[in-house]
């Protein structure tokens, strides 16, 4: 069987867009590399249920969102929406239900709601400052990081710059009304989140302290609580460290998370109510750097992007203990940051 993997990157230095490959689950192997749409530090993918992409994008010195049409081997551009002097997204995320895309701004601290037109382009709907700062040297001013969906079909928001996970209903006039606000730990850096099928535990990832924390989250309130914060990192671990990507199994019971520095990804079980972690276990990604990770479609494979060492490392996946075993490295891909399997 043979599945699609798409890789989103940076162009600084030999990387020029979006790029395809082919896993192939008999062999056990990542081939075909394809550069599918040229575009500038297109750092973060999202598929909706239509084969429309979207990804960070820009034009010049205008930084904002691109819009894309997926067809057989080319990603055809179908617009921008962009602002001249703003840098580009570093997140993207399609909500089905409300014909909707949400864009995160990192270094302005901003959220974005796009509309989604019938052929898949997009219009911006309206945006939303954030405020605030956090102990950290990096964190002067907000970061939005992430903007997604809850369970419930809310959008959750984390800022690295203020340490705050937001959650926001959305009118039919496409306006962001902040409902409640988790404050995790005082410099974590909260970055990215993911729910557990249980849809009542989230996983925060803290990028600056190399943390999860385990949230419970209230659908009647929208308000997360702290239940449990864990290493992401070995205790005897000295060197610097940037934690990255934040992924769950389908089945709840195996949490992945990539450190960028130890350039690891940590393996957890989960316990079987669905809440604290435990046991982790620690896989080289075999290259620098691991921004981006993801499951392959069966979840078997697991895919990892080295951006600074240009590489991805293919490892195969055990379903009922969640252990990785190394297939594949020094898979050549430019500036990855970002994987999404098709």
């Amino acid at each position: 069987m043979k599945q699609n993997i798409l890789f989103g990157g940076y162009t600084r230095r030999i990387g020029q867009g979006i790029y395809r490959m082919t896993l192939d689950t008999e062999k056990k192997c990542l081939t075909n590399l394809q550069l599918i749409a040229e575009e500038i530090n297109p750092t973060y993918l999202a598929v909706d249920q239509y084969q429309h992409l979207y990804s960070v994008g820009a034009i010049n010195n205008a930084g904002g969102i691109a819009a894309f049409s997926l067809n057989e081997d080319r990603a055809t551009l179908l617009n921008h929406v962009v602002e001249e002097g703003v840098s580009p997204l570093c997140y993207v995320a399609v909500d089905e239900t409300k014909n909707l895309v949400y864009g995160a701004n990192f270094h302005q601290g901003v959220i974005y709601v796009y509309d989604r037109k019938a052929d898949g382009s997009l219009k911006l709907a309206s945006s939303l400052q954030h405020k605030g700062n956090g102990p950290s040297k990096f964190q002067t001013s907000p970061h939005v990081h992430y903007t997604d969906l809850t369970p419930d079909k809310r959008l959750v928001v984390c800022d690295l710059g203020t340490d705050g996970v937001y959650t926001y209903d959305i009118t039919e006039s496409r306006k962001l009304i902040e409902i409640a606000v988790y404050q995790a730990t005082p410099g974590a850096g909260a970055r990215h989140l993911t729910f557990h099928p249980n849809q009542k535990t989230a996983y925060l990832f803290g990028e600056l302290n190399s943390t999860i924390e385990v949230l419970d989250y209230n659908k009647k309130s929208g308000i997360f609580s702290h239940l449990q914060t864990i290493s992401t990192i070995p205790e005897n671990y000295t060197g610097l460290n940037g934690g990255a990507a934040i992924r769950l199994s389908k089945d709840g019971k195996f949490l992945y998370a990539s450190n960028r520095g130890h350039n690891s990804i940590v393996t957890f079980l989960v316990d079987k109510n669905g809440g604290n972690l435990y046991s982790p276990k620690w896989t080289s990604t075999q290259g620098d750097f691991p921004r981006d990770f993801n499951l392959s479609k069966d979840e078997d494979f697991l895919i990892v992007a080295n951006q600074n060492s240009d590489n991805a490392t293919l490892f195969t996946r055990n379903n009922k203990t969640g252990s990785l075993t190394l297939v594949q490295q020094d898979i050549f891909i430019p500036e990855a940051t970002a994987v999404y399997p098709l």
